[in-house]
Order: structure tokens, then sequence, then C-alpha cells
């Protein structure tokens, strides 16, 4: 992870609610959820699977596929609301302002075109001439560290490590200030996901943008993100910078998250967390973390709590802390 050097803000999303319409009333994927992304920045958004990471991710580029819908909120890009956009002017927003590197490399590229079509596609579509893609292209290979005849392979002949970072290159073609990557290092080995992610803080470096990580890994969390934002249950129970998420967690989930990390330096039982994610089709009242806290108070059974600061940079949604 480098020296953060915060710049002025690219994201503000408030408020943003995710509901998706089955059965007989909506389920609540991601509940009025706010964080900012400063220029220079890699945050990261982790939690269990089910948690609406994915779910945010898609909301933020109104991907979303039926039956789920934005409820509410603000996604703000560079003072531009996303949400305010025509159909025309989001095409033109995405890949240019805001891009995804979409989860599962393997199914996200089209198997029957070759690697520099695939990268000329989205360049073509926003108004670049043919010279400047093909020498764009050989950059763009050459970022993500793969070799410039890897733009004439069709993706069945790549691995899944250099299919990845295709994938990123696409993503960042047009250099667009925010990049979301969705679980990049997911169903690869140790020593690609390494290569990986090496490629993503390149990019930084290279472009100056900021990032959204999504995943669980907190032990990869580490190494790449300067602020975490934990999630639980369609809701962001932490957010704080990295090296405080894991000197001083404040919340009991993100503590737990962080001990089921294998430790190469002390030798330690490895600790599964107890228990199972509430179903949102019916949530229990209060908090929803609750059933598997082992702070739990009689008091969370009965109120949610409000994601409040208690540190500097460094807010929690716990009952907790407001005792002290």
């Amino acid at each position: 992870m480098d020296t953060l050097e915060i710049g002025d803000l690219v994201c503000r999303v408030r408020d943003l609610t995710v509901h998706y319409d089955v059965a007989d009333k909506p389920v609540v994927a991601v509940n009025r959820i706010g964080f900012d992304v400063y220029r220079g920045e890699i945050l990261g958004l982790v939690g269990e699977s089910g948690c609406g990471k994915s779910t945010t991710a898609m909301a933020m580029l109104r991907l979303l596929q039926s039956p789920g819908r934005v409820a509410g909120g603000n996604i703000v890009v560079e003072n531009t609301d996303i949400m305010q956009l025509s159909p025309a002017a989001l095409r033109a927003f995405r890949w240019s302002r805001i891009a995804l590197i979409p989860q599962g490399a393997m199914n996200a590229l089209n198997p029957v075109i070759r690697v520099q079509d695939q990268l000329a596609d989205a360049m073509a579509a926003h108004g670049k001439g043919g010279a400047v893609i093909q020498q764009r292209i050989v950059e763009l290979l050459e970022m993500v560290g793969l070799s410039t005849d890897v733009r004439k392979l069709y993706p069945h002949e790549l691995s899944g490590g250099m299919k990845q970072r295709v994938c990123i290159a696409m993503a960042v073609s047009l250099e667009p200030p925010l990049v979301i990557a969705d679980e990049p290092t997911s169903a690869l080995d140790v020593v690609v996901q390494r290569h990986v992610a090496q490629s993503l803080l390149h990019i930084k470096r290279t472009l100056g943008n900021s990032m959204i990580i999504i995943g669980h890994d907190m032990g990869l969390m580490a190494q790449l993100t300067d602020r975490l934002a934990v999630m639980y249950a369609g809701s962001i129970v932490e957010i704080a910078p990295t090296k405080e998420v894991f000197a001083h967690p404040l919340h009991p989930y993100t503590e737990q998250l962080i001990d089921s990390v294998p430790s190469i330096k002390v030798k330690k039982p490895l600790r599964a967390l107890p228990g199972n994610p509430p179903d949102l089709r019916n949530m229990p009242p209060g908090c929803p973390f609750a059933p598997r806290c082992p702070k739990v108070m009689s008091r969370c059974h009965e109120e949610a709590p409000a994601l409040r600061e208690y540190r500097t940079g460094q807010l929690a949604a716990c009952h907790l802390h407001e005792q002290s």
C-alpha cells in the first residue's frame, strides 16, 4: 500500500438504498449507506458474501438487473449525480469517468473476439481514432505487465491472471478518475493474486486515479487499501483508515473478520465466524449482528446503532462504545 496523499473529493455516496422487489415486500439489500472517495486513495469495501458489496458497485454504475432497483440516495462522481443522467449521458459517463473491473474475468471477456478488438471497443465508442487506439492498446498491455503479443490472442488462450489483467486494462483505457474493482483476485492462486494486486497499485501510481476494491480477504485489503468500509447485512458497520481498523477495530464484526485471517508470524488457531448472516427478508430487530456478536448487550436486540465517529476518522455502528 502506498503512502496516501489525499486530494480532492472524487466520489460521494449518500443514503444509497437498493431494493429487490420479490415476493410480497422488497428486500433491502443495501440500507442507506454513505461514504466518500478521495483522489489518489483506494477504499476497500469488505464483508461476507451477500452483505451488499457487489450490489453497491452495480448501483453506482446503474447496472442493477431486475428485480433490483435503487430506491433512494445520491451517487456523485466529480460533481455529476449519476442518478440524474439520461441513458445517452450515462453511456458516455461510463468508462470515461467511472469504470468497472468485473468479478470473474473468466466470463467477462467475449470468447470469440481477440483481445485487441475488445480493448478497442470502448475507446471507439467514446470517439477515439484508429491510430490512437492501436497505440493505446500497446500502452495498456504494458501497463498491466502483459506482452503486446497478447493483443492478438483470444481469451481462451490466456490464463486466469492474464484475463484479469486484460479486464484491468479495459477498465482504465480511458483513464477514468474512479475505478471499481469487484473482487479482482477471486478464483486466482496466491502468486497470481500478487501479480494482479501489483498491477492495480501500478495503475493507481501511473494514472493517479481512485479505486474502490471489493472483497472479503482482509489480508489482501490490508496490503492494498488506504481506508476500509466494513459491510454487514446491507449496512456499513465501520469505516476508517486501514491501519486503524487493524490496530483498533471498533466493531465486533470487524474484530472477528481480522481474527479469521491466518498469520505467518504468530501461531494461533484459525477462528471461523460463528453463525450465519441474517435473512434479509426477515431481519431481526435491533443490531443485525447481535445474534452472532460475542459482546452483545440487551440493548442490541432492541435498537439499531447509528454509524458514529468514535475516533478521529473512525466511525462505527455499535452500542458498545456509547457506554464509554
